[in-house]
């Protein structure tokens, strides 16, 4: 029987957000959880995320924020995927997200909003539900 391929999740902090605290934590347990992390480290622009998921074959975009620039830069991400034909990828959000802006991201094409105190089970359960695995 093949073995089966690791889910590989491109992890990110878009913007000028300095603080990591949070992603690492996600990190950590989705390697626990078998997958493949790549963390691409603080400040990332769109462009540099969306190019990181290319060269690392990424199924999942993970970004988190706590700046309050969302509402641009998830769907700046959004807008370089479809632009770069990488439709396949999963992507998500966490961090501090107000509720009433979950409904526009997820318009634009965000998965999922994970907040804080999301239990990481119910992200691993989510990604393992929602990427498919060649």
């Amino acid at each position: 029987m093949p073995e089966e391929r690791k889910i590989r999740v491109l992890a990110a902090k878009p913007g000028l957000d300095g603080h990591d605290r949070g992603i690492k934590v996600i990190c950590a347990a989705l390697r626990d959880a078998g997958m493949e992390v790549i963390y691409t480290g603080l400040r990332q622009t769109p462009e540099q995320i969306v190019a990181a998921a290319l060269q690392e074959d990424a199924d999942v975009i993970a970004m988190s924020v706590l700046s309050g620039a969302h509402n641009y830069l998830f769907p700046r991400v959004m807008q370089l995927v479809k632009d770069k034909g990488i439709a396949d990828v999963l992507v998500m959000g966490g961090g501090i997200i107000p509720d009433e802006d979950i409904p526009g991201l997820k318009q634009a094409g965000i998965a999922a909003i994970f907040t804080p105190g999301t239990n990481t089970g119910d992200i691993i359960n989510f990604i393992r539900e929602h990427v498919r695995k060649n």
